[in-house]
């Protein structure tokens, strides 16, 4: 009968679309996997199973998921360890919900709107805000690992991937199942983008992490004007008009014409990767000497990021604050950015933010 949603508390809430996106396409060709994804103010966590069943009825395999839903995404990896135990239980025992039942009476205070707000919608939460220091919100949002997992596999393109997150381009990363890795990338990317100064960001959306996307979703991402996702659907590709930069395992690419020459890694972007390399190999090193308090690899990525952000938008914001609002190659420098380099990435980034400053930095014709 294809994907259906067997069992749901409570019964009468609009689960439509669910059974696609807590199911990635191509599943049936692995034994397990979980998965991230948005139903509309809501953030699902699902795990699914794979287990060959002697059955024609079943044409020789059971397959399921098990999810949950929530306002927020960055409680959810906290409750993996019950939903893929639950999914096993469900394949081998069909039919008997009794626990899921008693695990929703037990949380499902987190759904609520809350006393006093009548039926409005709760509100979604993006990122965990970095105002509240969102370190310990962190530690348990993902697996320790993941980022450290993230820099291993995109090494100097996470520079490319972190412009493209801080002028809020649609991002769409493609990869065959299993999924839940390619989930962490989807978050991993919006953390790139985190800026923690006052009045900056106002104008543009937030980084929105959309996790697993399929063709189910098309509708809904035609408005979206910035998101990070993740597919395994391949069809996506030629649906040019729903994304502007496609990642196709560790290969970035856009087809807009104006973002190109940002593909390009210049010797700014070196000198941040070796940096940030250089940065984690000394944590390493604390961490082997066991010193009392040494922050997490998790930490020092998001830190790293949002130090670099901050530095960028506290120069523009004192450059169009001054009398001649002139951005020379001098302040470019002084930002961690390369003036030639980065000269279309400064561009882009003044229009998007909104911020009222005049570039002079000569695009050079010759060396």
């Amino acid at each position: 009968t294809g994907n259906m949603v067997e069992w749901c508390l409570p019964q009468d809430i609009d689960l439509e679309g669910v059974e696609f996106k807590s199911m990635a396409s191509g599943s049936h060709k692995i034994q397990s996997d979980f998965i991230y994804f948005r139903k509309g103010p809501f953030f699902g966590l699902a795990c699914f199973a794979n287990m060959p069943v002697a059955s024609e009825l079943e044409r020789g395999a059971r397959m399921k998921s098990v999810g949950i839903l929530s306002p927020s995404y960055t409680l959810l990896y906290r409750y993996m360890h019950f939903l893929e135990n639950q999914v096993r239980h469900q394949l081998e025992t069909p039919g008997h919900y009794s626990h899921l039942a008693a695990f929703y009476e037990d949380k499902k205070g987190v759904l609520h709107a809350g006393p006093g707000r009548g039926g409005s919608l709760p509100p979604v939460y993006w990122l965990p805000s970095i105002h509240r220091y969102m370190y310990p919100e962190m530690k348990i949002t993902h697996p320790a690992g993941c980022m450290s997992q993230f820099i291993k596999f995109f090494g100097e393109q996470i520079l490319i991937l972190w412009k493209f997150a801080l002028l809020r381009k649609r991002i769409l990363i493609f990869s065959p199942p299993p999924v839940g890795v390619v989930c962490y990338r989807v978050y991993c990317c919006c953390c790139l983008a985190n800026v923690s100064l006052p009045g900056i960001g106002g104008t543009i959306p937030e980084s929105k992490p959309f996790f697993y996307v399929n063709v189910a979703d098309i509708e809904s991402l035609e408005v979206e004007v910035s998101y990070v996702a993740c597919t395994t659907e391949k069809i996506f590709e030629e649906k040019r008009e729903l994304y502007d930069v496609y990642v196709d395992n560790q290969n970035v690419k856009t087809h807009h014409d104006h973002l190109q020459p940002l593909l390009k890694i210049n010797s700014a972007d070196r000198e941040k990767y070796r940096r940030l390399n250089e940065q984690r190999q000394m944590l390493l090193y604390s961490q082997e000497l066991e010193e009392d308090y040494t922050p997490c690899e998790e930490d020092l990525f998001v830190l790293f990021f949002l130090e670099q952000n901050n530095r960028i938008f506290q120069t523009l914001l004192e450059v169009s604050a001054s009398q001649d609002k002139t951005l020379t190659a001098e302040h470019a420098r002084g930002m961690g950015l390369d003036p030639q380099g980065d000269r279309s990435f400064l561009m882009d980034l003044l229009e998007a933010y909104g911020i009222d400053v005049m570039l002079v930095i000569d695009n050079p014709c010759c060396p």
